[in-house]
């Protein structure tokens, strides 16, 4: 049985992106793409929401010549995505399905397959509410926003055990959790 992993760069104060959907102060420098890149890596299959899979998508064609982002191109193109989206029509990339809604069955059957990642914070929080996300993985930037949307829904009460950490020289900090039963 593969892992579901919930992984979200957010502000400190809890935000992926802030009151205007902007999210310009989370981009990772080199050395942590690269580490974000180790940590997506063994996904074979990303879940992702309909706004988290219109922004990965421009990886699919992506020609940046710097070897962090050539090798998360890499990553995204080798693995399988499942979009959940009421209003898309049709996706513009490859190995990539669309499903109407999330069913948690459907979700365990993905994780059988493999390790899966979940993109997109109310994706994440169905998962989460649905007790199938196996561990959350979070890249703390050193900005405070204010508000915006939240990488953590309100209403889940969940166990944690910290797994890992690190501090990055641009004050990044990630912290992984495994979810306890």
């Amino acid at each position: 049985m593969g892992r579901l992993v919930y992984s979200a760069i957010a502000s400190l104060d809890g935000y992926i992106a802030d009151e205007q959907g902007d999210f310009d102060w989370s981009a990772p420098d080199d050395e942590v793409h690269a580490f974000v890149n180790d940590l997506t890596r063994p996904a074979r299959t990303h879940l992702l929401g309909r706004r988290m899979y219109e922004v990965l998508a421009a990886w699919e064609t992506m020609d940046d010549p710097a070897p962090e982002m050539q090798d998360f191109a890499q990553i995204w193109r080798a693995a399988d995505k499942v979009v959940y989206s009421t209003t898309l029509q049709e996706v513009a990339t490859a190995r990539t399905r669309i499903e109407r809604s999330f069913e948690p069955d459907a979700v365990r059957a993905i994780k059988e397959q493999g390790d899966c990642t979940v993109g997109g914070a109310a994706l994440a929080a169905e998962a989460l509410r649905a007790g199938l996300v196996d561990e959350v993985q979070l890249l703390l930037s050193p900005v405070i926003i204010g508000g915006g949307t939240r990488a953590l829904p309100d209403g889940v009460r969940l166990g944690l055990e910290l797994v890992d950490e690190r501090r990055f020289s641009n004050g990044v900090v990630h912290l992984a959790y495994r979810t306890q039963s």
